[in-house]
């Protein structure tokens, strides 16, 4: 499932005629970076939620063929990121998925970062898998990060004053079964992922594994300009 239904404030003036998702880096739109990935590692359907500009992305998507696509449609109601995938649950079926925000960017390293977190991912161990980019290579951040991680790779949210090594890059494998109580509620009401990532958490099982490359965050217009030279460096 790739999440394309934000509003992109943070992104204006850019996104005051255009949705975030198909703001232009390196010359193709974000939402065709995250496209590309899924398609390079053989996911050859992608459930893709929209509110925001929703048309837009819609006409974007029309010829789209690797990976095919779905689309949930959003225009009543922005649910967020927990209620957004809630919704396409449906559409997804009954094994692990992966979740990609449509505004992500990174270079793989040697081996798709994808293809990893498949490897990785043991349901009979973890909910949810995320990939974590590591503070201190990543371009375009500044935060303080949003988690600690064991060596066997279990998550531990950083508490409010302290700072973490890793920030969650925007892409997951998660299993059906993280969203066992919030599939059975009918409420539309929208709530964020980050209330089920925490409930893995407590039971021991949210797990994160390292992204090998290179993770940039592009959430202002100032930022798509260091995004670019990192693509461009990786290129040479």
């Amino acid at each position: 499932m790739v999440l394309a239904a934000g509003l992109g404030t943070r992104m204006r003036p850019l996104t005051d005629t255009l949705p975030k998702p198909l703001v232009s880096v390196g010359g193709k739109p974000l939402l065709d970076h995250v496209l590309d990935r899924l398609a390079e590692v053989g996911v050859e359907t992608a459930v893709v939620n929209v509110h925001f500009f929703a048309d837009q992305i819609e006409r974007h998507l029309a010829g789209r063929r690797r990976p095919g696509i779905v689309i949930s449609d959003e225009r009543g109601a922005l649910l967020g990121t927990g209620g957004g995938v809630r919704k396409a649950l449906p559409q997804l079926g009954d094994g692990p998925f992966f979740l990609v925000n449509a505004d992500t960017l990174w270079i793989d390293g040697v081996r798709p970062n994808l293809a990893r977190l498949a490897e990785r991912f043991d349901p009979a161990a973890m909910d949810a898998l995320l990939l974590m980019a590591a503070t201190c290579t990543s371009v375009g951040y500044a935060g303080r990060g949003d988690y600690l991680m064991t060596p066997d790779g279990r998550l531990q949210r950083r508490a409010e004053r302290e700072v973490a090594p890793f920030v969650y890059a925007g892409v997951a494998l998660l299993s059906p079964a993280l969203f066992a109580d919030a599939a059975a509620q009918t409420s539309a009401e929208p709530f964020a992922l980050t209330r089920l990532f925490d409930r893995a958490e407590e039971a021991g099982r949210l797990y994160g594994l390292r992204l090998e490359g290179v993770w940039m965050h592009v959430g202002t217009p100032e930022a798509i300009e260091a995004a670019e030279k990192a693509i461009l460096a990786s290129a040479a």
